[in-house]
């Protein structure tokens, strides 16, 4: 099924509405919706270097805004995006938290419900592995209006035609805050490491942070850019490295 752009408003950046989509459009509807090519140029995931951010452990009062920002590339071919997101990563006693600043010329927001399909509308998007190579990792969306989605996806042959969502999976203590400014939003999400993970928590993790933008064009942004066109998420060589600093409980 094809996904259904909403056109951005020409007047002021307000969301714009219509009614949900059922809950029956969930997952199944993301393989065809998201669905690509199922080969990837290999050569260029080889000769491509992943991202390596080293992640501070936050003190009680520091705030995120405080620390240096990465900015997310296009998804297809590592360019400069034409509406440039910032990304701030920190953790605090096992929480680790994200948070985007997404300059935006008009959301695209309608969906409310928890694990609806955020990525059909704006959305950002974070994906977390403890293995590498990362055959499970957590899939985490939170869009404008504050609509929450997580999974777990099983991933054996690290290739979207083998990979398995589960969806029903829930991160206990999963939550987001989103703000809305001048040609803007932001998100700041908090995911716990530990349902993810048996104890102690491993210091290094696999990584990728996105947007999807619905416009016209429809533009996707990544830490780890994917090198394909059209752009394919679910590609685990891409994640980048998340270098936890000191956990505590």
């Amino acid at each position: 099924m094809p996904c259904r752009v909403i056109q951005r408003p020409e007047g002021p950046k307000d969301l714009i509405r219509r009614p949900a989509e059922p809950n029956n459009l969930l997952y199944s509807q993301q393989l065809v919706l998201r669905r690509v090519a199922s080969t990837v140029d290999r050569r260029q995931l080889k000769t491509e270097e992943r991202p390596v951010l080293e992640v501070p452990a936050l003190s009680a009062t520091q705030r995120l805004v405080e620390l240096p920002s990465l900015q997310l590339r296009d998804a297809r071919d590592g360019r400069e995006p034409r509406l440039s997101t910032s990304v701030r990563v920190g953790l605090r006693e096992g929480v680790l938290f994200v948070r985007f600043d997404a300059r935006d010329a008009g959301v695209v927001a309608t969906l409310t419900e928890r694990d609806g399909p955020l990525w059909t509308e704006d959305v950002v998007e974070v994906f977390l592995s403890p293995e590498d190579p990362s055959r499970v990792y957590y899939e985490f969306e939170v869009n404008p209006l504050g609509a929450l989605f997580d999974a777990r996806v099983d991933s054996p042959d690290l290739s979207r035609a083998t990979m398995k969502v589960e969806p029903a999976w829930t991160c206990p203590g999963f939550s987001a805050r989103v703000r809305h400014g001048p040609a803007t939003w932001s998100a700041l999400l908090r995911i716990p490491l530990s349902p993810m993970t048996p104890a102690p928590i491993s210091s290094l993790w696999r990584a990728n942070f996105y947007r999807v933008d619905r416009g016209n064009p429809d533009e996707y942004s990544a830490w780890s850019p994917i090198f394909t066109d059209p752009p394919d998420f679910h590609v685990p060589e891409r994640f980048g490295f998340l270098s936890l600093g000191t956990l505590s409980s």
